[in-house]
């Protein structure tokens, strides 16, 4: 089984991949695609960069560099996994990388970092959820979780 395991650094996604791994250890048979979608590049960050190819290595290089913390976790469960860092609209471009690489299931959290555009425009949890082909996992963050990601 494939599984799209979507991260954006929050402690709730670091929550989503330790459960991909229990799974894994349980006995399931899987490999991962770890994704990390950057948003695109605001107007005023276009104007001052003066050079496109510019923005798409810094964003390429945060989204690698996001990816880290995931990957050590993975590693050190010896689960394989494939990379992708993309950008655009997260939900969409999740849903996109889904079908790309014919994953059968998603393991996400239910929040992420952008509390305002959650807030506005619904989860990307939520929407991923609603416009996936397969089934979507919603990993939930607990109190106990984010207290012992901030010691």
């Amino acid at each position: 089984m494939k599984i799209l395991l979507p991260f954006d650094g929050s402690a709730v996604a670091l929550e989503a991949v330790r459960f991909a791994i229990r799974m894994a250890a349980d006995g399931l048979q899987t490999s991962v695609v770890l994704a990390n979608v950057q948003e695109p590049a605001s107007l005023y960050e276009l104007m001052v960069a003066h050079d496109p190819q510019v923005i798409e290595q810094v964003s390429a290089a945060a989204g690698t560099n996001t990816l880290q913390a995931a990957q050590a976790l993975l590693d050190a469960a010896g689960l394989a996994y494939e990379l992708e860092v993309a950008s655009g609209d997260p939900a969409h471009t999740l849903v996109d990388i889904l079908e790309n690489y014919s994953c059968d299931l998603v393991v996400m959290g239910a929040s992420g970092t952008s509390a305002l555009r959650s807030a506005l425009l619904g989860s990307v949890s939520n929407e991923v959820l609603h416009a996936a082909a397969v089934p979507v996992m919603i990993v939930k963050g607990t109190e106990q979780v984010n207290a012992d990601d901030t010691e």
